[in-house]
């Protein structure tokens, strides 16, 4: 198992920076108020494919020697990965093939779709997808780049929480004493354990968890990887478990891993759409979620919140249901 170094982070921030947005840094003096904290957004949800994992994604795509990139790339993803494949590819004029659940909200397949991506539809479970995409991959002969598990994907995402410090240094006066990230199979809280482990190891790391898809909880107190097959929880993105190489981040680096209720996802990722007026999915208002439940673990911090995503189906809104 290759561990991805600080050095293979610095080489992906000069890979993908053609490819992507370095996104904003919000604040708002309503939540701070609220949580006692200040709380700074790395609002990833204005990234290209409006997601963090198109860093990850034009890594491992423009990393790629000519021949292999000319065989394709091929993944398994609840969405947000699967597009930013797709759009990466789209980019290097190259095949992708992915395989989503059928549950997968339908603004996610018509980015994949969108971006040039063929999509292969399975059943909503670890299992089913894992199946459904070995059939794929020995059908097109496509690079495998994971969702998380990969040490290519997880060195382009550790390039959102360098971008993060260095503007809170330039715009907001001082360092990080926290950041928050969702974690699901753990690539963006890899890339950040990457990043912060060697540029700012004082900077405490949190993981945010759907109560009802807690494995990553779980096998953090366990010690060991403990994984569901096929929770239920409206964060879609973060259904999946943990891998051997995201676990190595998660049991070495992470300081803690706090859980959310579901009606406290929602409510969080409300008030984010009405307070700071941007959108944001569900598995992105977990983090939030998580501040607001645990005030006093906060108050006081400078902390940083990343916004992992923005594609939400408008006509399916959890507090509309």
């Amino acid at each position: 198992m290759y561990i991805p170094t600080f050095e293979d982070m610095k080489a992906a921030h000069e890979r993908v920076k053609p490819h992507i947005h370095r996104t904003p840094v919000l604040t708002s003096s309503y939540l701070d108020e609220l949580t006692g904290a200040q709380l700074f957004f790395k609002c990833e949800n204005f990234q290209k494919a409006a997601a963090f994992k198109v860093r990850g994604a034009c890594n491992a795509v423009f990393g790629l020697s000519d021949a292999d990139a000319a065989k394709g790339v091929c993944t398994h993803s609840s969405g947000n990965h699967a597009l930013s494949l797709s759009y990466a590819a789209g980019r290097r004029g190259i095949p992708c093939n992915v395989v989503m659940p059928r549950t997968a909200p339908q603004a996610k397949k018509d980015a994949v779709r969108g971006y040039g991506g063929k999509i292969t539809e399975c059943e909503p479970s670890t299992s089913s997808r894992e199946a459904v995409f070995a059939e794929v991959q020995a059908a097109t002969g496509g690079d495998f780049v994971h969702p998380y598990n990969d040490p290519r994907v997880i060195a382009g995402q550790g390039t959102c929480s360098r971008e993060l410090l260095e503007q809170v240094q330039a715009d907001h006066g001082g360092g990080l004493d926290m950041v928050v990230a969702p974690i699901g199979g753990g690539g963006m809280i890899s890339g950040t354990c990457l990043t912060l482990s060697n540029i700012a190891p004082e900077v405490q790391i949190i993981a945010a968890e759907p109560e009802q898809a807690d494995d990553a909880c779980r096998s953090f107190k366990a010690g060991h990887i403990i994984a569901d097959d096929a929770p239920d929880t409206v964060a879609d993105g973060l259904k999946v478990p943990l891998k051997e190489l995201t676990w190595h981040f998660v049991s070495n680096h992470v300081t803690d891993i706090l859980t959310a209720s579901e009606d406290e996802i929602i409510d969080a990722m409300k008030l984010i759409w009405k307070r700071m007026k941007i959108v944001m999915e569900a598995s992105s208002a977990v983090p939030l979620a998580t501040v607001l439940k645990n005030k006093d673990r906060f108050a006081g911090k400078r902390v940083g919140i990343i916004v992992t995503g923005g594609n939400v189906d408008l006509d399916l809104l959890p507090w509309l249901k």
